[in-house]
């Protein structure tokens, strides 16, 4: 227990269970390290927990292997083609960029390296290649007075590229990147913008619909909506935004999407005959401590108030009753007059709610929650009343945030499972990065990649979980975002020093295209599986 440490006093703490010393009986109670310390007894050792083992099988035949890859990769400079600007061209001005585009090309340059593209992508011998249109490459100030054909010729052309060779486009229609004109006049505070957005997919449909199958309406509302200045990311000088603008924003973004879903199902899908959806993303939340009530509470609330915002009205119709409950009781005691948190009315929530084909699910990572109080509305947490944080054991990433947890990523798919009536699942992203020196024997990667799927094999397998695929982020090195090209994501590795940005193979090409072509983790025990035979030497793949 918690005792005298000679000089220190009762300042430094080594016991298994703290000691209250404040209060006269001495009360000892057991910290989360008395738990372990007895499983440890009672295992009598470290034996593997069901979390760590691996498991062998296979996913449906008809799974969607597919990998992809950022909007902005493709710009090629906001200045070719005609495309307008974008809230993220204007970014890359301001003295908080982080990355170079003097000369107009930006990132990967992916807009005139199509047929290099499709070439290492047949390399990951994927079925499916998720991409974003730009909103602002097609309708450069936002709206449908003036359409950039060149712009759509662009998408026409990968589109077809990746047709013939026989991998499946997946169109996301949204992606961060607004155009300008939209933002200043409000952007998605505007709810103007709910008839700009269904004009703007109207023409996607319609001059891109009859060769695609698989959509997503918007990417990741989430972070569009709690981060400030419409760039939906985190950046220098760009912080999360607590008060009621996330509510309205979020708010909008839901109509949008339902306006659009609603679009593609009365007008173009007896022709078309493709499937749509929204890609909400989330991490998983665990308690700090998971013998204390309140920070397991707290950790439901995290979720509730991350993946629950946006799929409770679409899956289930309305806002959760945790989060309405909530926002307006603190609002109300903050001296408002009603909930910052908007309500749909009758016709809305009918009209929203089943908006969906699949449930389109980007995860990365795990938190630990705790409860904090927090008296006023200033800060982001307010509302969910919790903090979170990371297990200093866990293994890092080339990214602050992105902690590799395996085991999280089944126990989310088993909560959507659960709280939203077993969707049809397709992981639009799940991925790793790196920074540093330059090193294509990326093991940490192979290593993510092999739990990470292995863990959707055990939801798929031994939970029930109807997933229906799986995307790795990313195919290339990326932009990613504010932090430039320090943080790398990428299959394949981008070389910007050089004028013509090659793409080069790093290890982990192989272990995905592995995972791929084996369609999940043979048995070992059943003796070598032709998946594993390795290519015959000259072949082209």
């Amino acid at each position: 227990m918690d005792s005298f440490e000679w000089l220190n006093g009762y300042k430094v703490g080594f016991g298994l269970h703290h000691v209250d010393f404040n209060n006269p009986n001495r009360p000892r109670t057991p910290k989360y390290s008395a738990h372990y310390y007895y499983q440890v007894m009672k295992d009598n050792g470290f034996p593997l927990t069901e979390d760590e083992k691996m498991i062998y099988g296979h996913f449906r035949k008809e799974f969607i292997w597919s990998t992809a890859t950022a909007s902005y990769q493709i710009e090629g400079g906001w200045r070719a083609d005609g495309k307008g600007l974008s809230i993220w061209d204007k970014f890359a001005h301001t003295p908080l960029k982080v990355f170079n585009d003097d000369n107009g090309d930006i990132a990967c340059d992916s807009y005139n390296k199509i047929d290099e593209d499709v070439a290492i992508l047949k390399q990951l011998k994927v079925t499916h290649y998720r991409f974003f249109i730009s909103w602002s490459r097609v309708l450069p100030d936002g709206t449908t007075s003036h359409i950039n054909e060149a712009g759509l010729s662009y998408y026409d052309r990968l589109v077809k590229a990746l047709l013939a060779a026989n991998i499946q486009p997946h169109i996301t229609l949204y992606h961060w990147d607004l155009p300008q004109a939209l933002q200043d006049i409000g952007g998605w505070e505007n709810d103007d913008i709910v008839g700009k957005f269904r004009d703007y997919a109207d023409l996607i449909f319609s001059r891109l619909g009859h060769n695609v199958k698989h959509w997503i309406t918007i990417n990741e509302p989430y972070n569009i909506a709690m981060v400030g200045h419409g760039y939906g990311v985190a950046a220098p000088g760009i912080n999360f935004r607590p008060g009621t603008l996330p509510y309205i924003v979020g708010h909008n973004l839901i109509k949008a999407h339902a306006e659009v879903w609603h679009l593609y199902n009365d007008k173009y899908r007896a022709v078309q005959k493709g499937i749509i959806s929204i890609t909400i993303n989330s991490d998983w939340s665990e308690p700090r401590n998971p013998y204390k009530q309140e920070d397991i509470d707290a950790a439901r609330r995290v979720v509730q108030f991350y993946i629950g915002w946006f799929a409770h009205p679409i899956y289930n119709g309305d806002y959760s009753d945790v989060m309405k409950t909530i926002i307006r009781e603190r609002s109300l005691a903050a001296g408002l007059t009603k909930s910052r948190l908007p309500e749909f009315t009758p016709d809305e929530i009918k009209r929203i709610k089943g908006t969906y084909d699949y449930f389109g699910f980007n995860h990365y990572t795990t938190v630990l929650a705790f409860p904090v109080n927090f008296g006023d509305l200033s800060h982001y947490d307010a509302d969910r009343q919790a903090r979170t944080v990371v297990d200093r054991t866990w293994l890092d990433s080339g990214s602050g945030w992105l902690k590799i947890t395996p085991f999280g990523f089944r126990r989310i798919l088993n909560f959507i499972k659960e709280e939203y009536g077993n969707p049809p699942i397709i992981i639009t992203e799940n991925g790793v990065s790196e920074r540093g020196p330059i090193d294509l024997n990326d093991n940490h990667r192979t290593y993510h990649y092999e739990k990470y799927i292995n863990q959707v094999l055990k939801a798929y397998l031994q939970d029930n979980v109807d997933i229906r695929g799986y995307t790795a982020w990313s195919l290339m090195d990326n932009l990613e975002w504010a932090t430039g090209f320090s943080e790398r994501f990428g299959l394949f590795y981008v070389n910007h020093s050089d004028p013509n940005v090659p793409r080069v193979k790093k290890a982990s090409v192989s272990t995905y295209s592995t995972i791929i072509s084996c369609n999940g983790f043979p048995d070992p025990a059943s003796g070598p599986h032709d998946c594993l035979k390795p290519e015959p030497e000259g072949k082209l793949i």
